[in-house]
């Protein structure tokens, strides 16, 4: 049995990105509907800690030039400064609107939002809501605005429907039942998350498989900077454990506390100058150089000179008094843990891809503001400004933009392979420290156990994109001959500064396979 329904634009997913876009794009008068595989609140949004960096000008001796030049700092030469400049200047409106929503910042004595420091800044611009709840407070907030929008639960996107054009024309689904349907609609905007899950320890929720970024790859739609995974430094370790992991705030460095190897001794001393406040890249790479050194299975977070810890980090005390942990008493063990995608789905600056009708926005797409590495608290700003704009854009487009032709059937069968596989292949072979034996041993592996089946079920979509992103994300970390960002190749430890400042981008060949189409490698003429 097979259901169908209609919209002006289906919105993929139910964070930050995708709610405020959804929201937007009712108020300009569109026909929305929402589509989420879990509950409204099941995403990445509410896991995030920090807060959402933004210089709202009135803290003197910030700016949004200085806050530019951070994230290029962070991103390690691969950012576009156009992107950067024009995002991080319209996060002061997007905040403002989040606040009008009902969202609900921490603040100080008089009554401003209260700010932290985080990895990478030089100032401090990170507002947060219930101390470390930060994403919990907007993910609430969004949820309660967003009441009366349809929103199908339970559902998972399939592929994009596409007309003879190659346009976009709606998108087919599977509900929790498994029983197919079809949402017929001119716009898709694919807000889905990232791919943590391709890896078998991550702060990411189950939903993060990285469907969105196959869909689109399947679509037609190009992906670039999908080899810098950033791996969060500090994840709470409470032995070995796979799924998803405990954060421990970045934001508890900014208020103080240090890393410490096993022996006690402080190790980012000389590594950087910003030391515990290094970038996140470097800090991570950093502590498994320590813990290769060592042989120690984690390293520590000394935070017992912190006053109020657990008013301040209630998120993160919890966590830790739940694991037999007293973070006021000892330090905390940490290790890192994949964190996000800082690169997906090519979109300009307005949310569109290379496909009509087809847009994305938060951590499935690219848009340039991240590069190699993401500087702390990015991710939240980026989803309020890019949800915006890409209601704007659907809007404006759809009075230029022909009605969706007929229908094209999308291909049956997607290549899939187990899920442990490709998570065990992945973590060993593409963590922090590649090297190209094991990046193509890898590929053959994942390669060796994929086999062609119709997805029937969520865990069936889920398991082909991971499939998928871990073929493109191999094959992009193979090209990258070069250590960039959070990307570590063992065997290339150095920086290319003249060959391989170009984003890697990937397309699937005839035969769905994940290919380079644009990249410049060591040598290339």
């Amino acid at each position: 049995m097979t259901w169908q329904a209609d919209a002006d634009l289906v919105v993929v997913g139910s964070g930050v990105a995708g709610l405020t876009a959804a929201l937007d794009a009712a108020e300009l008068g569109l026909r929305v509907v929402v589509v989420t595989k879990d509950a409204t609140d099941s995403g990445s949004t509410r896991w995030a800690q920090g807060g959402v960096a933004v210089v709202l000008g009135d803290e003197p001796g910030d700016s949004i030039d200085a806050h530019v030049a951070d994230t290029l700092t962070a991103g390690a030469g691969l950012c576009d400064p156009v992107a950067v400049a024009s995002i991080l200047a319209d996060g002061p409106a997007a905040v403002a609107t989040l606040r009008a929503r009902g969202a609900r910042f921490d603040a100080d004595a008089t009554g401003r939002p209260d700010r932290t420091r985080e990895g990478g800044h030089t100032a401090f611009r990170v507002i947060h809501a219930g101390g470390d709840a930060t994403g919990a407070e907007i993910e609430r907030a969004l949820v309660a605005a967003a009441d009366g929008l349809p929103l199908l639960t339970g559902h998972v996107a399939v592929d994009a429907l596409r007309d003879e054009r190659g346009a976009v024309a709606g998108l087919a689904l599977l509900d929790d039942a498994g029983r197919p349907g079809t949402l017929r609609a001119p716009a898709v905007l694919l807000a889905s998350g990232g791919y943590g899950q391709l890896y078998s320890s991550t702060t990411n929720p189950e939903t993060s498989t990285g469907d969105g970024v196959a869909l689109a790859l399947r679509a037609g739609a190009a992906a670039a900077d999908l080899e810098f995974v950033q791996f969060h430094p500090t994840v709470l370790f409470d032995g070995p454990a796979t799924g998803r992991r405990p954060l421990v705030t970045e934001a508890v460095r900014g208020e103080g506390a240090v890393l410490l190897d096993r022996a006690g001794r402080r190790f980012m001393t000389g590594v950087h100058p910003l030391a515990d406040l290094a970038p996140r890249d470097v800090v991570a790479a950093a502590i498994t150089r320590r813990l290769a050194e060592t042989g120690a299975d984690c390293v520590y977070l000394d935070a017992r000179a912190l006053d109020g810890f657990a008013s301040r980090f209630p998120t993160v005390y919890a966590a830790c008094r739940a694991a037999g942990i007293d973070p006021v008493r000892e330090p905390i063990p940490v290790t890192p843990a994949a964190h996000y995608a800082c690169g997906g789905v090519v979109t300009d600056l307005a949310g569109r891809t290379a496909v009509p009708g087809l847009y994305a926005a938060g951590e499935v797409a690219r848009t340039g503001l991240h590069g190699a590495n993401r500087l702390a608290s990015n991710s939240l700003l980026e989803g309020l400004v890019m949800g915006g704009r890409v209601a704007r854009t659907v809007a404006a487009d759809r009075t230029v933009l022909p009605p969706p032709g007929p229908l094209v059937a999308p291909a049956p069968a997607m290549r899939t392979a187990p899920r442990p596989v490709v998570q065990r292949a992945m973590t060993h072979a593409a963590g922090i420290g590649r090297d190209a034996a094991g990046l193509a041993a890898a590929s053959d592996t994942v390669e060796a156990a994929t086999v062609l089946a119709a997805p029937v079920d969520r865990s069936g979509v889920e398991d082909a994109a991971l499939t998928l992103l871990a073929q493109a994300v191999l094959a992009a970390a193979g090209t990258r001959t070069e250590s960039r960002g959070s990307h570590v190749r063992t065997d290339f430890p150095d920086r290319d500064d003249v060959w391989q400042v170009q984003s890697i981008e990937i397309v699937l060949d005839a035969g769905g396979q994940p290919v380079v189409r644009q990249a410049r490698v060591a040598g290339a003429a």
